[in-house]
């Protein structure tokens, strides 16, 4: 399976009948998805759609791995459909409505036409007293998810050229460190042993400035972070190859491969002369790696 972007949107309209009143009922169903670390569901149903609600999630969980995902349902009631009124929200109103006139000493009453266009104030009746609006919004749901994913797998597809034109770009600024590295450390070695001979002077044996200059030009050496950092890149690539639900691991390897990029930079800090080439190839390597990990937020 492809890499997936969480970022997409579908929709899908049905029909059912109404088993109350035998009429026909459209709906909509729409279904919107964007970054999140975690797999954040959220619905818009009409009242009393609980039981609907859980079939739905259950779906949704076994579809979807990642995303802030937001899934409407709007009814479309046609042929003679009856209104209940909300007894409870009308009641609120006029009784609030009243208790303020008394007590500025205001002669009005509640407005009808007001009270009804409040939202909640007039119901069409709960969903989950039919069993075929359900049976067909379910159905409808696996289409919708189909929809989903195959956008959000086209935005993936977007994703992963970018990030493989990132990686090309972070292996072509190893190769040219790699090549400026023996010339760095000869520079590093020449200026460890000029500084040693002015803090010692003939009071230390050649032999003994040759040593310690070797010991700290081999840690200051970056050839561990250059393998360690193509390592990543090459398990980076190959979770693309993968595909699935690769987001997470993507985003801890080019936390690594920063973290590698940091360490080139500090053991070349304070150098000039071919070092300062490193310093450009190992900023560009972080500029590649922050851009990649723009994009890999948006990877479920």
């Amino acid at each position: 399976m492809p890499i997936r972007s969480m970022t997409g949107f579908a929709q899908v309209k049905g029909q059912a009948l109404d088993l109350r009143n035998t009429t026909q009922l459209g709906f909509t169903l729409s279904l919107k998805s964007v970054n999140h670390r975690f797999l954040d569901v959220h619905f818009r149903l009409p009242a009393e759609s609980d039981e609907l609600e859980m079939k739905l999630r259950r779906l949704l969980k076994e579809k979807l791995a990642r995303g802030h995902v937001e899934l409407s349902l709007n009814l479309e009631r046609t042929g003679g459909e009856t209104f209940t009124l909300n007894r409870q929200i009308v009641g609120g109103y006029v009784q609030a409505f009243r208790a303020a006139a008394a007590e500025f000493g205001i002669a009005a009453e509640p407005d009808l036409n007001t009270i009804l266009r409040i939202p909640g104030a007039m119901e069409a009746g709960p969903v989950s007293s039919n069993g075929d609006l359900e049976a067909c919004v379910l159905a409808k749901s696996a289409e919708l998810l189909d929809r989903l994913n195959q956008m959000r797998e086209e935005e993936g597809r977007g994703i992963e050229r970018e990030l493989r034109l990132r990686m090309a770009q972070v292996q072509k600024a190893g190769k040219n460190v790699e090549q400026h590295r023996q010339a760095v450390l000869q520079t590093y070695a020449d200026k460890l042993k000029g500084r040693l001979h002015e803090l010692f002077g003939a009071q230390i044996e050649p032999e003994r400035i040759l040593q310690e200059a070797a010991l700290l030009v081999d840690r200051s050496d970056i050839q561990e972070e250059l393998v360690r950092l193509d390592n990543h890149v090459q398990h980076f690539l190959a979770l693309l190859e993968e595909g699935g639900e690769a987001g997470k691991k993507l985003d801890f390897l080019l936390q690594e491969m920063n973290r590698e990029a940091n360490t080139l930079l500090s053991k070349t800090s304070g150098l000039a002369g071919e070092a300062l080439k490193i310093t450009e190839m190992g900023l560009l390597m972080k500029t590649e790696i922050e851009k990649a990990r723009e994009q890999v937020q948006n990877v479920e």
